[in-house]
């Protein structure tokens, strides 16, 4: 299912540059990191902030499609010359955890999300 960042209540359109009019974004087009995020998820780890990657992600600010709770995962994208987890993160939708159905980037700490193609 794409998302339409301008179809959802709360939604804004400050999404990465490579974000395609119907919402979705390719992942070479993101940062390198976020293709280093999705190989993690993929192979099940490790990652950097074990304590908080692959924690169920509530969706509270409503801009992904509507889901039962536990259905979307996140994951931190490092930002380079953070010492935190910065902003950007992939948030997975469905089961199983290594191969889920849906992969979503957001920059932007859950202001907009673009939906990535072909992962």
């Amino acid at each position: 299912m794409a998302l339409v960042c301008g179809l959802l209540a709360g939604c804004t359109t400050t999404a990465p540059t490579a974000t395609h009019a119907d919402g979705t974004c390719e992942l070479s087009g993101l940062p390198p990191q976020a293709g280093e995020t999705v190989h993690r998820i993929e192979s099940g780890g490790p990652f950097p902030y074990p304590r908080n990657d692959g924690v169920v992600f509530g969706n509270y600010e409503g801009r992904l499609p509507k889901r039962e709770r536990g259905y979307y995962h996140e994951y931190t994208v490092p930002t380079p010359g953070r010492s935190n987890r910065g902003t950007r993160r992939i948030i997975t939708g469905g089961q199983p955890l290594i191969r889920p159905p849906e992969f979503y980037y957001t920059g932007d700490h859950y202001e907009s999300f673009c939906l990535i193609g072909g992962v």
